[in-house]
Order: structure tokens, then C-alpha cells, then sequence
């Protein structure tokens, strides 16, 4: 293949994944996932807020991560550090004086983009003169305490997971967790992007899943191995397809200075293959370092050997709001139905903000008291929505649209029988069901 065909395809391709997320972001908005944020005053660059499904699902990916790392393992505990903390976290971290990006200046239209992802010296934008590059801490400051001065100002967390190094002795000590053990958390960091974008992929504020698990000496790269396995079936629960996942090990070049051995499970969406969660051996530097800066001694004494080490750490880092996001590019489909137009989102039923829709076929005869009754049996189990207006086919759509993986019509049939329709949203298969049935069918359904 020539060099010119080979971009004429990528053009194309890049095209139509520019397409797909903006019928993405156009579907967010249009059903009560994802909003820009202080819409009202013309927003906020790279900052948005989760309407009522978006947070429902958020609350749904959060609680099965929250599952699989603390309630499926008897060696991992939960934590939630606090936001703000003691400046010099940041210093022993190496925040302050490595957390930057190479930053450069278009002289002509002043936009900016990070050094590192221009080639040459002219802006491709408009074409004018580059500056120099500079670094640019990523890092938000403010101040603590009445009087704005450098004594008062502490940083919003850039990661969670120094939280977890400086309470790593309180946890081991309160829990009396033996090495191997491991420290989870879930909760939002802050990064003063250069260039922020494609959505919710990369934003100045989001959140984080993190879990820390501390090793022997010796044994980090047997651990390594086990959590790159279990973080891959972790996103093959959620429902992503196998064959847009992959495992991308670091070189040497791309190795951060904290890390012995890095690999990202990536995912291949519409602008190309990029990270989705980090898997790194951090050796004992974090700690280390915390030792350092803090006079404090957070050594292990292991009973069996009567020695002392500082553990290693396995790192397992994982973006909330970008699992989101590649949940809906994974899931959103579109195909004609009957000559019109359908838009899916495949979700899994374990993560689908709403498991259920109730829709009685009219609006009359009864037919709305028996749904509603319905709806009442099911809602201590599931996430149910009613709906009773417009034709039972938008309706459908409608529920299609959110990712609901179940209907439930109420007919004249219900008032003879007591059953319904049980409709299922990826295959148009419609099943006759008794309502008492309903709970039993459905759990089994979710939770396989």
C-alpha cells in the first residue's frame, strides 16, 4: 500500500470516528448521561457534569470495581484520603519538581499545545511561529487559612495514590494485614491540563480507581503478572469487546521514574489505541521517598524471617470517568429497524443505569394501575423506569437508546393471564411471562 492511500484511509477513518463521538456526546447530552459543565454561563473548558443516568451508571462501574477489588479479595482494604494534604506529600512524591509537561505558544492565534505532541516549529492550526518550549506544571494551587501566602498553599491532589503511601502503617496496623496486602480507593484528582479533550478522556477534574498492593521484595514481578491478568477479565465482565483491548508494555524510554515495569491494558477507540488503565511495578520509591521527607519509619517486619524491608508496590490505575466513556463507545450501535433508524446502547445489564422499563400499551382500561403495580414489586431489586407516553415503538426506542436491556409491556392479554411481555433490547426477542416470575427471570438475566 502507498504512502498516499495509507492517509487518504487514515483520513477517512479519523473521520468517522470524529462522527461517532459526536452522535456520542449528541446522545449524552439528549438522555441525562453527561452535560458540559456551567452550560448556562457558556461552560467550562474540559470539565462536565453526570446528569442522572450518567451518575447511575458512574455509581455502577464504581460498585463493581469497589466489589472485585475489597469484597472478592480478604487481603484488600478500602480507604478515602482527603483531597487536600500536607504540601511536602508533593515534594516526596517528586509532584513539584517532575509533574510538568513541555508547554509551547502559537505567537499568531495563541493557542497552546503540549511540545511533545507538535512536529517542527509551526502551529497546526493557523500555521504561525511556535515559542520555545517551557515547562508547565500540571498541578492546581490554592491556599489554606485566611492569609494567601507560600505558607498557606496546598495543591489539589494530582492522584490518589499518595494518599494511600502516608496511611499505608495506619491501615496495617488498625486491619493487622500481613504483606501481601492491598489498599483501594476511589475518588477525584486534579489536573491543570495543557491540552485536555475528546470528551470525558482526558479532563482537569476526575476520578480515580486506584488500588496499591504491597509485596515482598522479590516477589513484585509474581504480582505484576497476577494483577495484569485480573485487571483484563475485569474489563471483560463489564462487557468490552476482547478484541479491543490490549496489553502495551512500557520501554524503557516510556517508563516513569517510580516504575521497575509498567504495561497499559489499552482500548482502541474511535481517535485511535490509548490507555485505559496502568498496571505498574512501583518498587519500594514511594515509600522510600515518604520515609525520606518524613522522618518516620515505614519499614515491614516480616515474623517469619525477623528482618525488616520496604515493600514493594504493584499499582493498579484505573480512570473512572474514562471506563465510562469506553463503555459508550463500545456499546453504541445503530442499525434500521423496520425502516427507521435505531440507536443502541449494547451496556451490560450489570452496569445499565436502568435495568427495566414498564410501559402499558395504553394509556386506559386499567392498563397503567396493573404496570404501576409492577413497578412497585420490582423496584426494591432493580433500577425501574415507567413510561406511559407516546407509541409503545418510540418508547422502546427511547429505553434503547439508554442502554436498558429489559421491557416490560402490560397488554389486554395481563388482565386475562397476569402475564406480560418481557422484551429484550439487543435481540428483539419478546417473551410471555408470568409477572410473579418477573423477579427471578430478571435477576438471573443481570446477573449473568
Amino acid at each position: 500500500m502507498n504512502t498516499t492511500k495509507e492517509r487518504e484511509i487514515s483520513k477517512i477513518k479519523l473521520a468517522a470516528g470524529r462522527e461517532r463521538m459526536d452522535k456520542i456526546v449528541s446522545l449524552c447530552k439528549r438522555r441525562g448521561l453527561i452535560y458540559p459543565s456551567s452550560e448556562i454561563y457558556g461552560g467550562l473548558g474540559s470539565c462536565w457534569d453526570y446528569g442522572p443516568l450518567g451518575v447511575a451508571l458512574k455509581n455502577n462501574i464504581q460498585d463493581l470495581w469497589w466489589k472485585e477489588m475489597t469484597q472478592l479479595h480478604d487481603n484488600i482494604v478500602g480507604l478515602d484520603a482527603a483531597i487536600l494534604m500536607h504540601p511536602k506529600v508533593w515534594e516526596a512524591s517528586g509532584h513539584v519538581e517532575g509533574f510538568v509537561d513541555p508547554m509551547v505558544d502559537c505567537k499568531k492565534c495563541k493557542f497552546r499545545f503540549r511540545a511533545d505532541e507538535i512536529e517542527g516549529t509551526v502551529c497546526p492550526k493557523c500555521g504561525g511561529e511556535l515559542t520555545d518550549p517551557r515547562q508547565f506544571n500540571l498541578m492546581f494551587k490554592t491556599s489554606m487559612g485566611p492569609v494567601e501566602d507560600r505558607s498557606s498553599m496546598v495543591y489539589l491532589r494530582p492522584e490518589t495514590a499518595q494518599g494511600i503511601y502516608v496511611n499505608y502503617l495506619n491501615v496495617m496496623q488498625s486491619t493487622r494485614l500481613k504483606i501481601p496486602f492491598g489498599i483501594a480507593q476511589v475518588g477525584k484528582a486534579f489536573r491543570n491540563e495543557i491540552t485536555p479533550g475528546n470528551f470525558i478522556f482526558r479532563t482537569r477534574e476526575f476520578e480515580q480507581m486506584e488500588m496499591q498492593f504491597f509485596v515482598k521484595p522479590g516477589e513484585d514481578e509474581k504480582w505484576l503478572e497476577y494483577w495484569l491478568e485480573e485487571r483484563m477479565n475485569f474489563y471483560l465482565k463489564l462487557g468490552l469487546k476482547k478484541e479491543k483491548l490490549r496489553l502495551s508494555r512500557h520501554d524503557k524510554k516510556e517508563l516513569a521514574h517510580y516504575a521497575k515495569t509498567a504495561y497499559d491494558i489499552e482500548y482502541e477507540f474511535p481517535f485511535g489505541w490509548k490507555e485505559l488503565e496502568g498496571i505498574h511495578n512501583r518498587t519500594d520509591y514511594d515509600l522510600s521517598r515518604h520515609m525520606k521527607y518524613s522522618g518516620k519509619d515505614l519499614t515491614y517486619f516480616d515474623e517469619e524471617t525477623g528482618k525488616r524491608y520496604i515493600p514493594y508496590i504493584i499499582e493498579t490505575s484505573a480512570g473512572l470517568n474514562r471506563t465510562l466513556l469506553t463503555l459508550l463507545v463500545d456499546a453504541y450501535d445503530e442499525e434500521e429497524v423496520e425502516g427507521e433508524r435505531r440507536v443502541i446502547l449494547h451496556l451490560s445489564p450489570v452496569v445499565a443505569p436502568i435495568k427495566v422499563s414498564v410501559l402499558p400499551l395504553v394509556k386506559k382500561d386499567g392498563l397503567p394501575d396493573i404496570a404501576k403495580e409492577i413497578v412497585a414489586k420490582l423496584r426494591s431489586y432493580f433500577i425501574v423506569f415507567y413510561d406511559q407516553q407516546g407509541s409503545i415503538g418510540r418508547r422502546y426506542r427511547r429505553q434503547d437508546e439508554v442502554g436498558t436491556p429489559f421491557g416490560i409491556t402490560v397488554d389486554y392479554q395481563t388482565k386475562e393471564d397476569n402475564t406480560v411481555t418481557l422484551r429484550y433490547r439487543d435481540t428483539l426477542v419478546q417473551d410471555r411471562v408470568l409477572i410473579d416470575d418477573l423477579v427471578n427471570i430478571l435477576r438471573e438475566r443481570v446477573e449473568a
